[in-house]
């Protein structure tokens, strides 16, 4: 296997739109407490990425995708904060890895990456929240990521059940000579 990481730029092709939609009804076939519930329809999957490649184009967002044999089989989020006293923070959202794909360091890869985009945005401080018996806390763990707490029955499970949610952060060190944003 051989991963490559890179920002997704818009329009997307249509291959990499295909394999976004795979990659998400996956994730959510899989389990994953990503915002949607099951039975997930095509037009809900096809919806949710016609909402986020606006934001992409637009700067407010950034995607990053895993590529194995220029197939996409990860991606994550960065939602960066656009008010005034918030410009210093991005959340970290839908870190998704195909179950092909789990446990070969894939995951890793986009966190990694994902930090390295948050620096050359600027950014000092990121936040996200994930599932509290998802497969993700070990890795968030591994990245040093600060638990910050947990909220009872925050969301729910895609096949109903409520779920509680554990909330991290991680600050960055900031560049050398730069100035907030």
């Amino acid at each position: 296997m051989n991963i490559s990481i890179e920002t997704l730029t818009v329009p997307a092709s249509d291959a990499d739109v295909a394999d976004l939609r795979v990659l998400l009804r996956d994730a959510v076939e899989g389990g994953a407490s990503v915002g949607f519930m099951l039975p997930l329809s095509d037009a809900e999957i096809a919806r949710f990425w016609a909402e986020i490649f606006p934001a992409v184009a637009n700067g407010e967002r950034v995607l990053l995708v895993a590529r194995d044999a220029g197939r996409i089989a990860g991606s994550v989020q960065l939602e960066l904060a656009q008010r005034p006293n918030s410009r210093h923070r991005c959340e970290l959202q839908k870190l998704l890895v195909l179950r092909s794909h789990r446990g070969r360091g894939v995951g890793t890869a986009l966190l990694s990456a994902a930090e390295t985009s948050v620096r050359s945005q600027g950014r000092s401080l990121i936040v996200l929240d994930t599932g509290a018996s998802g497969n993700a806390l070990s890795l968030y763990a591994r990245g040093r990521y600060t638990r910050a707490g947990v909220i009872p029955h925050y969301a729910r499970d895609p096949d109903g059940p409520l779920i509680d949610t554990v909330i991290y952060y991680k600050h960055l060190p900031e560049p050398r000579g730069s100035t907030r944003p």
